[in-house]
């Protein structure tokens, strides 16, 4: 039998890493697809955000599934209150999750209007994690005029979120709305989404990881979004227990 030369030596064996580099990137392709895994985000500690749409969930199949926090909405503009907030609010808490409320601001009512329909239907409930503003709509407004300053009210809506909870919350923000109304921000917690990559913005300041928006867990019918806690289990539990520490500084 003929032996090979040195050229068909070296393609055979760059064929074989190839084809093993391939499959590697399929079994990780797959893990992220079936929402199980996303790259960089598994070290850090692990949780979700839950609306109505994902109905009703076992929330204890989902603690038991890795999940540690859970963001749960509570409202939306300045008179809408999500059909499941109590629900998921109340067996979040009984399950053991550690859970926070979010509010999706929209640009079509003003900063104080939002802030009460929030204040009104959120507990002032002092183990809760720190309050968070959805911040990406980015319009139309289909009946009321957008607000002109965005930036101001965004301000405007943390203040009054602030001074009734006494925790200043935290924002999520897709790279489109931050980059049309909040670059110049300074100083605030970000809870940033940046789906299978590292964020590339706000580097610095992001708390929280939105990794994955079709994830599975235990406990939920379809898909959900997967987050990560930017620290370990010592650096969550300051984070959430806002009224013992600050979460903006850990102290």
């Amino acid at each position: 039998m003929p032996r090979l030369g040195s050229n068909n030596r070296t393609m055979k064996l760059r064929l074989t890493l190839a084809i093993a580099f391939a499959a590697l990137l399929l079994a990780a392709g797959g893990a992220v697809a079936s929402g199980r895994w996303s790259p960089w985000a598994h070290d850090y500690v692990q949780g979700v955000d839950v609306s109505h749409h994902q109905g009703a969930i076992d929330w204890r199949a989902l603690a038991q599934d890795g999940v540690r926090f859970a963001y749960i909405k509570a409202t939306e503009g300045g008179d809408h209150v999500d059909t499941r907030f109590a629900m998921n609010w109340r067996d979040a808490q009984n399950a053991g999750v550690a859970h926070g409320a979010y509010h999706f601001f929209t640009l079509c009512r003003s900063a104080d209007a939002q802030a009460a329909n929030f204040i009104a239907n959120v507990p002032n409930d002092p183990a809760m994690l720190p309050p968070a503003v959805d911040l990406e709509h980015m319009g139309p407004c289909r009946e009321n005029a957008a607000i002109t300053d965005v930036a101001a009210e965004a301000r405007r809506f943390l203040d009054l979120v602030q001074l009734h909870y006494g925790v200043r919350p935290i924002l999520y923000v897709t790279r489109e709305f931050h980059d049309a109304h909040l670059a110049d921000f300074r100083g605030e917690c970000f809870w940033v989404r940046s789906l299978y990559s590292r964020p590339d913005f706000r580097q610095q300041d992001w708390v929280i990881w939105q990794h994955h928006n079709r994830g599975s867990k235990r406990g939920v019918t379809g898909p959900i979004d997967l987050n990560a806690f930017r620290g370990d289990e010592a650096a969550f539990a300051a984070f959430a227990n806002p009224h013992q520490t600050n979460p903006q500084t850990g102290t």
